[in-house]
Parts: structure tokens; sequence; C-alpha cells
């Protein structure tokens, strides 16, 4: 008599033998495979409760042996190969608490897979590299490589097209993995996922660096060789600055520096960029770095914030009342061709790329750096000629409301919030923090958004306007003309590492919203988006139209067509039960974990390099101060060194002398001659040179005029330690 056989049941849940749908008590799930199983259809069922929490399915329990071991001799790779072995070493991986599912997957693969594991070890390192950088969760389920023209399933997993394509010849129409029926649209027509490929692509080309070899060196074109102001050539062929090039930056802020520019940015002049200050034109203010962008007049990032604003021209809606004003958002205005400008609106702004900085500087409450330009004409308090700086704004509200054009327009409310007074007043105080205007527009505008915690600039009693919360830090890397070392390499390697995961997450963004997805779904048509954004796109949409002839009879119900965001393809099967794709998900997460982990120890490694410079600096005064007074004692002929009481007291008005300077180096010709008030006319002089130059003319060894009169006045007291002591 044949074995009677026994099938699980598959992805959708219908049972393999009887062709019903069990519900959940009829149903067991195997502690082993986690496979579902009719308990009717079973020929061995558990006898009590018990059993049912640690119960193995037949295809986990009915493994019989794969080759007798031999009694002697024979090859040693037979034996030991029994099915009793496989089970005890699934178990066993499924019993550590310690190991994460990703792991559990890999490792029970790993002791499923055999001799095909270890074959599979013999890819390329490039294959290799790139699935660790996505820690192999998109490895296809057959060949458990990196899936070649990837393909992905409505269920959520991902295949090379060539394998599911010899699976599919088999006569199988269920996925291979969890055993869900596959449309008959992608299996007449499979699509290649565009997007999977090419995160794929930049995963492989990412290959670490060899450490061998000579460091490259980095071409720096240093600012002192740009011109100090803009100009223009003979060869310009338009009058102005249109074709001028940018003079050198005289501020060493960075370009996303939040606030205003203060004297610890300005290097040469030491007062930094204040409040009133002009210039002849929009390049000049950029040279100052008020704000940068030529002709924008939002600079900022849409997930990071906005730096600066110009009001020059801009629209009609716009209020300008001095400590405040309306302002209206970019875009919305057609400049396709060759159109420089064009005045009339011909569609809806939205919050986005500038707009979205500035609403992100709202929510945050960062300081906005505000310049006025003469174009203003209808403003009373734009400067007559150039472009002037008025201070620090914050806006404190956004929203969307319809313009003269009859389209959407963002609109912000700015309020000053500076510590100088305004050009425009006689007061010697700045800004107090005042309410807010009443905006009648308010009434009809959508999409408000206010500031619903602290401010990060905000108003305080004694230091006035200041940053209450840490100001965001700078995402612009410092560069120098200096050649790399050994730890800079270290350095690049990292940011190129962080860049490529970086750009590989915007591969992975949704379709709708741009952003990097959350519950990533694949349609048939393999276009990838978010589980919320797609369903939130066809949100009160039924699948089934319900029709009727004018109230009189009722027809045939019709089918709702519901056609992808990205192309004309029809998803509503699609969309009645969206899976997930769990190995996309998990690769994102993997990516965006790696990255901040990067990020982290980054931070940590800036920390330790500071301590350790900080520490450098403490040795280097410790040993200063130990050889001026060690030089001191031997120059008053060893009479301290049976006192240390003295010594002390000599060491401390060491060290009070140089505080007193500054932290200038002291000279040893006044220990010896027992002067403790210092010339400051030496250490001014001294202040200049290198440590060797210090060196040396402290010494009294120098070839200089000015250390000739110094060595007949103190004759053998000049001599090296040596023969001090020798002397002595």
């Amino acid at each position: 008599m044949a074995p009677q056989i026994q099938l699980p049941c598959d992805g959708d849940g219908i049972c393999m033998i009887c062709k019903l749908t069990p519900s959940v008590e009829e149903t067991l799930t195997c502690n082993t495979c986690a496979t579902p199983w009719h308990v009717s259809c079973l020929s061995r069922r558990p006898e009590t409760l018990p059993e049912t929490l640690q119960w193995c399915c037949p295809d986990c329990s009915d493994f019989h042996p794969i080759a007798p071991a031999p009694t002697t001799g024979g090859d040693s790779r037979m034996s030991g190969g029994t099915g009793d072995d496989l089970v005890s070493k699934v178990r066993a991986i499924e019993a550590d608490p310690t190991l994460t599912d990703p792991e559990k997957a890999r490792r029970r693969q790993e002791v499923l897979g055999g001799d095909a594991m270890k074959k599979a070890g013999k890819r390329t390192s490039g294959d290799n590299e790139a699935s660790n950088i996505l820690d192999g969760g998109l490895n296809c389920s057959f060949c458990m490589h990196l899936p070649e023209r990837p393909v992905t399933t409505p269920c959520g997993h991902n295949f090379c097209l060539r394998c599911f394509q010899r699976w599919i010849a088999q006569g199988k129409r269920t996925c291979a993995n969890c055993r869900k029926s596959i449309p008959v649209q992608m299996l007449e027509q499979p699509r290649i996922n565009s997007a999977l490929v090419f995160a794929l692509r930049m995963a492989k080309m990412s290959k670490p660096v060899p450490s061998a070899g000579p460091p490259k060196v980095y071409f720096v074109h240093p600012n002192q060789d740009r011109p100090d102001k803009a100009f223009t050539t003979e060869r310009a062929k338009r009058s102005g600055k249109a074709n001028a090039c940018s003079g050198k930056v005289f501020v060493t802020a960075p370009p996303d520096h939040f606030g205003p520019i203060l004297a610890e940015h300005d290097p040469e002049r030491k007062l930094g960029v204040l409040v009133g200050h002009s210039w002849e034109d929009r390049l000049e203010c950029r040279q100052w770095g008020a704000h940068l962008p030529h002709v924008a007049g939002i600079a900022g990032q849409s997930e990071y914030g906005a730096q600066s604003v110009a009001l020059s021209g801009g629209y009609a809606d716009d209020e300008d009342h001095g400590e405040w004003f309306l302002y209206t958002g970019s875009g919305g205005r057609d400049l396709s061709g060759n159109k420089r400008t064009n005045k009339k609106q011909s569609s809806d702004q939205k919050f986005e790329k500038y707009n979205e900085a500035l609403r992100v500087s709202c929510q945050k409450g960062y300081p906005v750096r505000v310049v006025r330009s003469h174009k203003e004409k209808r403003s009373s308090y734009a400067p007559v000629s150039g472009v002037r700086y008025d201070g620090i704004y914050r806006v404190e509200k956004c929203w969307r409301k319809v313009g003269e054009d009859g389209f959407k327009l963002c609109r912000y409310l700015f309020v000053r919030c500076d510590n100088d007074p305004a050009p425009w007043t006689s007061d010697e105080h700045g800004d107090r923090p005042r309410p807010l205007p009443i905006i009648k527009e308010l009434k009809g505008a959508t999409d408000i958004t206010e500031r619903n915690g602290p401010p990060s600039w905000d108003y305080d009693e004694e230091k006035g306007w200041s940053w209450k919360i840490p100001p965001p830090p700078s995402r612009k890397q410092v560069k120098d003309g200096s050649l790399p070392t050994g730890s800079r390499i270290r350095i690049a390697r990292k940011k190129d590492a962080t860049s490529m995961r970086k750009e590989m997450l915007k591969e992975f963004s949704c379709l709708i919203c741009r952003k990097v997805m959350v519950s990533p779904i694949t349609t048939p048509c393999a276009h990838n988006f978010c589980k919320g954004c797609l369903e939130k796109a066809f949100a009160g949409q039924s699948f089934i139209r319900q029709r009727n002839c004018e109230g009189r009879r009722t027809l045939r119900a019709q089918k709702t067509v519901m056609k992808c965001p990205s192309c004309p393809t029809d998803i509503s099967d699609f969309l009645r039960n969206p899976q997930v794709n769990r190995e996309l998900m998990e690769a994102i997460e993997s990516i965006q974990r790696k990255l901040e982990e990067m990020e982290q120890e980054s931070q940590e490694n800036t920390a330790e390099n500071e301590c350790a410079d900080d520490n450098l600096d403490e040795v280097a005064e410790e040993e200063e101060v130990e050889e001026l007074s060690s030089d001191a004692v031997v120059n008053n002929g060893g009479g301290l060194d049976n006192n240390p009481l003295q010594t002390k007291a000599l060491k401390d008005e060491v060290w009070d002398a140089k505080s007193d300077l500054g932290g200038q180096k002291l000279d040893k010709h006044d220990f010896a001659n027992g002067d403790k008030n210092v010339n400051p006319n030496k250490v001014e002089n001294i202040g200049g040179k290198g440590r060797a130059a210090k060196r040396k003319a402290n010494d009294g060894n120098g070839n200089s005029k000015n250390n000739g009169t110094a060595l007949k006045e103190l004759g053998p007291q000049t001599r090296s330690k040596r023969a001090k002591l020798v002397g002595s």
C-alpha cells in the first residue's frame, strides 16, 4: 500500500489536500519550519495540548538518512549526513535567543544547503561585498546570490529573471517562498525592478580602496588666488556682471551656517557682518556670506532648513513692515526654454525644495538672515541702492493661499529678532519679544504650519537673542591643501562609504512622496511605493462599482480600474491585499542602521582628536615650564636644589608669569638675571617666530645683531645646559 501523501496549507491558507480553508483553531504550525498544516488532513495528530507547542510537521520529523555510514574506510564526506542531525541543528538555531530572525534564517539555509552553500562561496568578491552591504537580504531564493535582472513578485520576494522564468517553465504558478499565487500578467511578462537594479549596481561598485600604493594628491584652489571683487573680462558679451567671475569669500563660515556672521568668522577685520552693512550687488553680498545664491531668493536645503532670504522684487502679494514682513515662496512659474523671468503664475506652489527649507526653519525656530535689495520698489524699508543686511528674522508661521493669478502660493510670516537695532530705527537696543501681528489672509488659508515646541533661537534676559538649543552641525567638509595622511585616507574611505549608502537610500525612494520608503511594496509593474502612500492615493475608491439604469433596473457591477501612479497598468487586484516587500525593507533598515553607526563613530573620532590635541598642548606647556624653571635653577648656582619649597615657588611664579602674558613663551635670560618681571618687548619680538626660532633666540646662539649685546652682557650664563652642569 502506498504511503499517504501529506501536504501543508498554501500561501492563501488553503489546504493542498482537501482544498478547504481551515480556521485558526483547525491549523497547526510547525515548530521548526513555521508552516501551517490542516489538522483534519494529518495522518498522525498530537495527542495532548502540550504536544502542539513542540509539534513538528511530517517534513521535519520524517527525515531519513541520506546515505548509510560506511563501516570501514570509504569517503568521510558521506558520514554524519542524517536527517536527525539536520533537525537537531535547526532546532538548536531556533532555540538560540542571541540570534535575530535574519541570522536564524541565514544559518538555517547554510545547514540545509550543505555543499551548495560551499559552492556559492566561490562567487566573485564584488557580489560578496555587495551582499555584505545589503546584509544578504536580497539574495535570490534559487541561486542564493544577488539577483541578476531582479524580478519582484506581488508578495514581496525577489528572484533573478532567469531563475524566475525557469520556475514558471516547470508549470509552477505560485511563489517559491510563500506559495502565493502569481498574477497571470506577471507570468506572461515579468517586469524588472529598475530601482533595485540601480541599488545593486552601486553596491557592487563599492569596492574597498586598497591600502597599498602612494596616496593621491588633492589639488585645492586657495581662496587667495581669487580676485577681491567680481570682475568681467574684455571677452564678456553682456554688460554689467552677467558674465562676472565670483570673487574671494572673506568669511570662514560654512555655506550652511545658521545665524549671524560673527567676528570669529572674519579672520581679517575681526568684525563679522554688521547690521546695515551694504554692498554694491548680490555678488559682493555673497563674498561676505550674508546670502550666497546670486539669483535665488532663498538659501537652504529641504531637509536641513533655510539660512537666508533676499527681498528683491518678489511678488505683488508681499508686504514689508520692517520689523515683520510677509514673504512668498518660490516656484509655480513657467521658466522653460530660455525664459529668465516670468511674472505670471502657471501652477500651485508646494512645500518642497526651498519652500520646505523655510518650513523646517519655522518648525524648529532657526534664525534666518535677511538682506534687502534696492529692486524691492514697493517697500519703504528697502535701500536706495545696492544690497543691505538687515539682521536676523524668524519664521513664525507658514501657510498656503490663493494668489492674484488664481494659483496657491506658499506664504511665510517673518518677525525680526536681532540684538542690533534695525537700520531704519534710532534705537540703541535690539529687538524685544513682540506679539505676532494679525494676518487677515489666514482665514482662507490652508496647510497652516506653526511651531509647537520651543524655538532654537530665542530671547534671554541676560544674553539677549541667542541659541537656546544648539545649532545643527554643518554638513560641509572643510578642505585644505595638505597631502592626505593615513588617518585622512581612512576618513576619506568612510566618507565614500557613507555617501555611497546615502545614494543607495535615494534609489530606495517612494515614487509618490520622494522619500525613503517605509513599508515598501512593489507593484506587478515593478514600481516601488510606500504602503501608506499607495493606499492613500486610492483612498475612498471601491473595487466594484454598482450601476443602474436611471433607477429602473440594476446593471451588472463593473470593476473599478485603478492605474498605477507611475504607469497606466491596472493594479486594482494587487491593491486588494498588498504585501510588504520584507527583503527590501530589511535592506533599507540595514543601510540606515549602518549610516547611523558611521555618523556616531565619526563624531566620537572628532571628539577624541580634539581631546588629544588639548592633551598635547598641555604637555607642551608643562615641558616648557619645566625647562624654564630648570634653567633658572642652574643659573642660580644650584642653590634651589636642596630647597624644594623654593623650587615649587619658582615654578608657581613661572606659571603666573606665563598666564599674565596670555600664553606667550618667556625669555630664559630674565630668569637667569633673577628678574621676575618680563620685558613685554622681548615677548612681542619672539611671538611671531616659530618654536625653533624662539629657542635659538632664547639660547643666544643666533647670529643676529640683536643677540650680540645680550651675549656680551650675559657672558658664561648663555652656555648650554651641559656646560652649566659641568661648570658647577
